[in-house]
């Protein structure tokens, strides 16, 4: 519960979640039509019960830390396929039409684009097939093909080439050859994310009718409020993975931006306390857990999603994994509903990206009212007070290598059962390590200087619609606000003495230093809401 609570708040207006605030559980489909072992709706039976129970004091006889018990369903021999799902690209609403826009997922350099010919978003490989140039540079040109700028090479929807504007007219027409063509990831969108599959075989072609990504009703329920973002984060994925399911660090790491409620006994400043925590099953597709109430699951590849278990019973799963009816979706929920679902993406060693949203049914008027860029402060501030431990933590874990992880950091209280249960599927089933299939070394770059790791435009507001737009607008009053500051002081400088009253005089001179001390705040806080915002620990 404390998790959601204050988790909740990086998104949420300060008035939206209350003490009294009743949640039901979210329906989560897995919108696929192979059918999967691993369902957070459904508990499988036959589990086999390994490692021991977690003890809550460790003696000093132990040679190993005591673990969680787990509750695993295989025998842990299938290897886990990384090019096999479905991973978010971008929420749409952050998306640009008129241009493309360059991501990367896996280690591969995708270009996404909107195909305005099939009213379709697009994923290719970001490289021209002619001198290997990122098309993610190009534009869309008038006929709405995306054109390469170096040498202006046109590619249609299917990746061919419709256009090579060095080759005559009258010559064999080099620009049908397979060799002129880009290669094409399947995509769909889905919950209004655009999703790629990261394989651009031709046997994938069709890959959406046998296997779709995971599909959230309530992000398609018009009675739920559904913001959304995302940011670049400058450690890797398991370290997002784990962090994202480790309420326990909240109160410290994130002491003063989330709200969390004080226990009984207040051991310290913040509150931290023992966490009633337990993965209930473990398999190659990830795996569930339970702390105080709260139901949690890890969907491999991506998927971290937590809810409050309120003991209703969740809408049965449909055969072809479509989403409930029209009529059930828009039907108003009785009660209040919030859950939290966060999209990680490997991106490249040391670096993941991270998509989130957290779909309510109360308080809808609060996200309509107030613009999307400033639920991202607290969003942002939230990454930002942890940002600097995990950057240097996850260099730590690659330096001991991931497979040593246990022996390497101490976990004995259950607070830690869902890290222990991260770090069991990706050892047992990834072999602790990502598959990038020699798109990357795996080697780390020199750690950059604070203000360069931390710093928000880059990681956040060139891929934020909402916040870019603000920053631009913000900018602009901040410079007619100086421009006023001017104009105000060459109107005194300007006009005689006798020619103007005391009043009005004093009036000009005050509205100078009242927009000159508007625009030098303003500065300020355009630095530290789209720029850099450190958090000291030490001081807070």
């Amino acid at each position: 519960m404390d998790v959601l609570r204050a988790s909740s708040s990086i998104v949420s207006a300060p008035s939206v979640l209350t003490t009294n605030t009743q949640f039901h559980k979210p329906t989560f489909l897995l919108k696929s039509g192979i059918k999967s072992s691993f369902n957070p709706l459904h508990r499988n039976p036959s589990k086999s019960r390994l490692f021991t129970t977690l003890s809550s004091s460790p003696t000093t006889e132990s040679v190993e830390p005591p673990l969680p018990e787990i509750e695993i369903d295989d025998d842990g021999k299938e290897k886990f396929d990384w090019y096999s799902h479905w991973y978010p690209v971008m929420p749409v609403c952050d998306l640009d039409k008129t241009k493309p826009q360059a991501k990367r997922i896996l280690g591969l350099d995708l270009v996404v684009w909107w195909d305005r010919n099939e009213n379709e978003w697009k994923v290719f490989d970001d490289m021209c097939p002619h001198r290997l140039a990122p098309l993610s540079e190009g534009r869309i040109d008038q006929w709405g093909r995306l054109q390469c700028v170096y040498h202006g090479w046109c590619f249609g929807g299917n990746g061919d080439c419709k256009l090579i504007p060095q080759a005559p007219s009258d010559a064999p027409p080099v620009h049908t050859f397979k060799k002129a063509c880009v290669a094409v990831y399947p995509s769909t969108v889905q919950n209004d994310i655009v999703w790629v599959w990261p394989n651009a075989d031709p046997q994938y072609k069709d890959i959406i009718t046998k296997k779709k990504p995971p599909y959230f009703p309530a992000l398609d329920d018009p009675s739920y409020t559904k913001l959304m973002g995302n940011r670049d984060i400058p450690y890797g994925y398991d370290i997002l993975i784990e962090n994202l399911m480790d309420p326990a660090h909240i109160p410290y790491a994130h002491y003063g931006v989330g709200r969390i409620p004080e226990p009984e006994v207040k051991v310290d400043r913040e509150g931290g306390r023992p966490y009633e925590m337990q993965v209930k099953k473990l398999d190659i597709n990830g795996f569930t857990g339970k702390q105080d109430g709260t139901n949690s699951f890890f969907i491999a590849p991506c998927i971290v999603h937590s809810y409050v278990d309120d003991g209703t019973d969740p809408m049965a799963d449909q055969g072809d994994g479509s989403a409930a009816s029209s009529e059930s979706r828009k039907a108003p929920p009785p009660n209040r509903s919030l859950s939290l679902i966060f999209m990680c993406v490997p991106v490249s060693p040391g670096n993941s990206r991270v998509i989130w949203t957290f779909p309510r049914n109360f308080a809808v008027w609060i996200d309509k009212i107030v613009p999307r860029w400033m639920f991202h402060i607290r969003s942002n501030l939230f990454f930002d007070s942890d940002l600097y431990l995990l950057h240097f933590e996850d260099r730590k874990i690659m330096e001991i290598g991931v497979t040593n992880w246990q022996k390497a950091c101490f976990v004995p209280t259950k607070s830690d059962a869902f890290v222990v249960g991260i770090r069991r599927w990706f050892n047992k089933y990834a072999g602790g390590e990502i598959d990038w299939k020699g798109k990357s070394s795996g080697a780390l770059l020199p750690s950059p200087p604070r203000e360069q790791l931390m710093d928000r435009y880059w990681t956040h507001v060139v891929n934020c619609k909402s916040c870019r737009t603000a920053y631009k607008g913000l900018n602009a009053l901040e410079v007619m606000l100086q421009i006023m500051s001017v104009v105000s002081i060459g109107i005194i400088a300007a006009t005689k003495q006798n020619m103007m009253s005391m009043v009005a005089r004093t009036a000009i001179v005050s509205t100078a230093i009242i927009c000159f001390a508007a625009s030098r705040w303003l500065a300020h806080f355009i630095y530290k809401t789209f720029h850099y915002h450190d958090y000291n620990h030490a001081v807070v």
